[in-house]
């Protein structure tokens, strides 16, 4: 069968240059009216979520065209309401993915990258506008964020779980390549706070009270506002090699197969009884197969994938709700707003067992998006699927997701897909760490990021507090033998504990001691994964 890859291109190039024609330096296009409009945040966002998608197209050109646009004319000091959880995944995920990609795309990159670089920069300060959102008393955030003035005082303090437990990857990946570890730690904060509100039988609801840890909405699932929880809890447990999130995944994992599961469809429940409260399928829980390849259920992933392929070839797309037990669209549900989950779930599962089942989706779906949504100002949402009446929309994740998920589908030899055969060495400070060897993990808004590089600056911050520990050490006096003997005694009753989450740099007049010496790190080595099973170290 012939390989659409020219086509996916074709597709990729008319939405896109729809966009600058038309839409930019708005968010997003209206591809009925031909115009655009401010959605997450007025930071012409359509072209930080399809920045990555342009490299990984081989778009080298109009990549460092659009970077340099980006650092010249974005500002996040503006009086804007945004969605902490929006900004976070497309704004902040976005452009750490191009930071990670620039030098791959042919951009002069300074001295000390991947640890520095104006991508990431931009990056930091997008989510420094999102930082004041944690400020709770549980450390859970709130939804919405002024990016110029901080939480209205009057902001609703109910949220949903995933505004909540979606944000380990991107501000885990700042901490690393920064330094600066306060990202990582509202992160952490936030999702412990999140698994301590889980209900008897192991399920979470839907929406929180972040100030008081109630539940709002109770019903459980693994869809519309839940859903990239969990994906943050697997993929962050492979990117950071934790242990910790990969636990709080596999205790849901048995509660949402032991109350949720039905015939290889997963229904909404009651948190606390584990009641049906929703015989639906959402078009948002078709990432699960995908995520379940990730951690090696097979078996399961695809006969919950063949579920949902179902829906798509009824409709030639995937509505927001459907009724498993009518088989049909639910009332006011109707829409396919250019969705990838299913196009996602498919490149995971093709690439972890080669069935030419998921490329005959990938072909379906550019023949539906094709036929049933291209205008002549880009693709528009479809507002209702079952006669392909048409929207005024054209999302941002169009770009940043649904085309490079087909795109990857077809395309087994990208550098995205890479083995570990190839790879690129950092430059500056850290010339010696391996980078772009593949295990690349993918945001929720298929922003994807090179855990290598976070392992390069987190080994460069350590060996810079080692030296700067040194010196602190050389520069103090000698010590008296007495004090020697004083501080061995103390030593041996209660040794001495150094914050991991302590600054590099020293307030005024301070001083830190020096620990003793330890064994170098051992440079990153690549973790493989085969049909979703991680190997780690000593397997």
């Amino acid at each position: 069968m012939r390989i659409p890859w020219e086509k996916i291109k074709s597709m990729f190039y008319h939405a896109y240059n729809s966009y600058l024609d038309h839409a930019y330096p708005y968010d997003e296009l209206r591809p009925l009216t031909c115009d655009g409009q401010d959605t997450w945040g007025s930071v012409s966002l359509t072209l930080i979520d399809a920045l990555d998608t342009l490299l990984i197209l081989g778009n080298h050109t109009e990549f460092q065209r659009v970077a340099t646009l980006l650092q010249d004319t974005v500002d996040f000091d503006i009086d804007v309401n945004a969605s902490v959880f929006e900004t976070n995944i497309r704004v902040v995920g976005g452009l750490l993915s191009a930071h990670l990609l620039s030098k791959r795309a042919g951009m002069e990159v300074e001295p000390g990258w991947p640890c520095s670089g104006p991508l990431l920069r931009m990056a930091e300060d997008a989510a420094r506008k999102l930082l004041p959102a944690f400020q709770t008393p549980t450390g859970m955030p709130y939804g919405t964020v002024n990016l110029l003035r901080g939480v209205n005082p009057t902001e609703t303090p109910v949220t949903c779980t995933a505004g909540v437990g979606t944000f380990i990857l991107e501000f885990s990946a700042l901490s690393r390549l920064t330094g600066d570890p306060v990202f990582e730690d509202v992160a952490r904060k936030a999702l412990r706070s999140l698994w301590k509100t889980r209900s008897e039988i192991g399920l979470v609801g839907n929406h929180i009270d972040v100030l008081s840890k109630k539940w709002v909405a109770q019903d459980a699932g693994i869809g519309a506002g839940v859903d990239s929880y969990f994906e943050y809890l697997v993929k962050g447990s492979i990117m950071l090699q934790d242990e910790e999130l990969l636990s709080m995944f596999l205790e849901y994992d048995k509660a949402i197969k032991n109350y949720t599961k039905f015939d290889d469809w997963y229904l909404w429940v009651q948190m606390h009884k584990g009641t049906v409260s929703m015989p639906v399928f959402q078009s948002l829980e078709a990432f699960w197969p995908g995520l379940q390849s990730l951690i090696g259920e097979l078996d399961s992933a695809l006969r919950t994938f063949h579920n949902y392929y179902t829906v798509w070839r009824q409709f030639g797309g995937l509505p927001e709700f459907y009724s498993i037990p009518q088989g049909y669209t639910v009332d006011k549900r109707e829409g396919y707003p250019l969705r990838p989950e299913l196009i996602e779930s498919a490149m995971y599962l093709y690439k972890a067992t080669g069935d030419h089942t998921f490329l005959q989706l990938g072909r379906d779906a550019v023949e539906s998006i094709e036929k049933i949504t291209r205008v002549p100002c880009g693709y528009a949402s479809v507002k209702d699927i079952r006669d392909h009446k048409l929207d005024n929309r054209m999302e941002s994740f169009f770009l940043a997701e649904t085309i490079k998920y087909l795109y990857l589908l077809f395309d087994p030899d990208n550098f995205l897909h890479n083995s570990g055969l190839d790879f690129e060495l950092g430059t500056g400070p850290s010339e010696d760490c391996v980078l772009g060897a593949g295990g690349y993990i993918f945001n929720t808004e298929a922003h994807p990021l090179d855990p290598a590089a976070l392992h390069c600056c987190s080994r460069k911050q350590e060996e810079r507090r080692e030296l700067q520990d040194i010196l602190l050490n050389l520069s103090e006096p000698l010590p008296s033998p007495q004090d020697t003997q004083s501080q061995e005694t103390d030593s041996e009753t209660e040794p001495p504990i150094m914050d991991p989450s302590e600054s590099i740099a020293l307030k005024p007049g301070s001083r830190r001691k020096a620990p003793l010496l330890s064994c170098p790190m051992q440079p990153f080595s690549a973790r493989l994964a085969v049909m979703g099973q991680v190997f780690t170290d000593g397997t």
